[in-house]
């Protein structure tokens, strides 16, 4: 079996005395809290504290990170135990699930996805032999007996991992039950939710049109008319915001944002309630309502962040067999020039607005997102996302929007993942390219050391508590 170790010097310049100010830098930062703003962790864990089933239901099965890799190698969803939309039958043996996943982790060299995941291996479960299909079984018992210890119950890994704060995020017809079991259980760790609108936003959804008229109804608004329709928006918000939100999150295709007049947008509500909606109507109707979470973004002091960019579930096939989420979402060209400034000429100088901007499309940030950000008081730029939290996309990041928005109008690290158990090895790998980009600047004369040491505490901890007002 060969050894897993990981490196103290993991990211850092291989330059001797860059590595030595990477190093210093990253001592004062190591080992503050985790602030995880944005994600998609599953707020049952925390209320009620179960055990996680088994490492491949743990590690494998939700994490389309692992199971995108695996098929578009010829490894079957169906193989690793991925549940059908009909609930035809897939893999139920989670030992042979893990060995198909053992046996093809050499898939995984140089991507991000192998740092986190040897990290949770060695870090979390202190293994210390590699993973493969020769050390399979060997990893199994070990994860498989620690999750059946009260130390690894979700709560328990919380707290063992330095977790100060994380959002969950939920769609507007969630009742948000278990975010109010997690505040009457009286355990002390911060759980809060994030209100996703995109099924009662986006005419283009299936069920839109049902998803508003259930919407309304919960929030005792009427579905009839188009005040009835933002009145539900402001009363699901303020439920949110008593489940602990602080923020909205919208992910549409495009940036693209309209202010429509009473009358057109009226009659623009009705046509898509009525169906059937056309392409140019959903996102007229998409563009608007943006305008109009901004405005109420003003008015109760929600962050709000937009994820445009996707083209979701690119493969036909798997939609239809497995749905929604299950790695097939890839990247599109953005623009944010044009699409944003209806919502700028009204509230791009509002400094009671936070809005802040993610991007999948690198060539943006410093042709259009940089110059808004280090423009607009009211726009931050979000982290490098999805595709782009990896080692080189942060660098990537860092180089193109930092000389144009500074590192003030940006908003810190957050992990956006559903892999509750990869959130430290996430926060750990920006903190160490954070500071290894901070460590460059001061080795070239362009940054003094000392404020290097303010700049690496403010990127990994808080300029994100200052942006989420967390």
């Amino acid at each position: 079996m060969k050894p897993l170790k990981l490196h103290t010097d993991r990211l850092f310049p291989a330059e001797p005395r860059t590595r030595d100010i990477a190093r210093a830098l990253h001592a004062t930062v190591r080992d503050l809290p985790i602030v995880s703003p944005h994600g998609h962790t599953d707020p049952r864990w925390f209320a009620y504290d179960d055990p996680f089933p088994n490492p491949s239901e743990l590690l494998i099965v939700p994490d389309h990170y692992v199971f995108r890799m695996l098929m578009s190698q010829g490894v079957k969803l169906e193989e690793l135990g991925v549940p059908t939309r009909d609930g035809s039958p897939t893999e139920t043996d989670p030992r042979a699930i893990w060995h198909r996943f053992a046996a093809h982790y050499h898939l995984f060299r140089g991507t991000p996805s192998r740092m986190w995941l040897d990290w949770v291996f060695a870090e979390t479960f202190g293994i210390d032999v590699r993973l493969g299909a020769d050390t399979a079984d060997h990893y199994y018992d070990i994860i498989d007996a620690a999750l059946k210890t009260p130390a690894f119950r979700p709560r328990a890994l919380f707290e063992r991992h330095g977790i100060e704060v994380i959002a969950t995020t939920e769609g507007p017809l969630d009742p948000l039950d278990h975010h109010r079991a997690i505040r009457a259980s009286g355990w002390g760790g911060r759980v809060i939710t994030a209100y996703r609108p995109d099924p009662v936003m986006d005419p283009s959804v299936r069920g839109f049109a049902d998803n508003v008229r259930a919407f309304c109804a919960m929030a005792g608004e009427d579905a009839g008319s188009f005040a009835g329709y933002l009145r539900a928006h402001e009363r699901r918000r303020a439920d949110f915001r008593a489940a602990g939100a602080t923020s909205t999150d919208h992910g549409h295709p495009t940036a693209f944002t309209a202010h429509l007049g009473k009358a057109e947008i009226e009659a623009l509500y009705a046509s898509v309630m009525s169906g059937p909606v056309s392409d140019r109507d959903a996102e007229l109707f998409r563009g608007h309502m943006l305008v109009e979470m901004a405005r109420m973004s003003i008015e109760d002091g929600m962050v709000m962040q937009l994820h445009p960019g996707v083209h979701r579930s690119h493969n036909a096939a798997v939609l239809a067999r497995f749905g929604r989420d299950k790695g097939g979402d890839i990247p599109a060209a953005g623009e944010f020039v044009q699409a944003l400034k209806p919502l700028l000429d009204l509230y791009g100088n509002d400094p009671r607005l936070t809005l802040i901007l993610f991007t999948l499309d690198e060539d943006v940030y410093s042709r259009e997102l940089a110059p808004l950000a280090g423009h607009y008081p009211a726009l931050r730029l979000g982290p490098p996302w999805w595709f782009h939290d990896s080692p080189e996309g942060m660098r990537r990041f860092r180089e193109r929007a930092t000389e144009t928005a500074g590192f003030y109008n940006t908003v810190g690290f957050n992990d956006d993942t559903r892999a509750f158990l990869s959130i430290p090895a996430r926060h750990d790998m920006a903190r160490r390219m954070d500071c290894a980009w901070l460590a460059r600047l001061v080795a070239e004369h362009r940054l003094e050391e000392d404020e290097a040491f303010e700049l690496a505490r403010a990127l990994s901890y808080d300029l994100v508590k200052q942006a989420y007002k967390l």
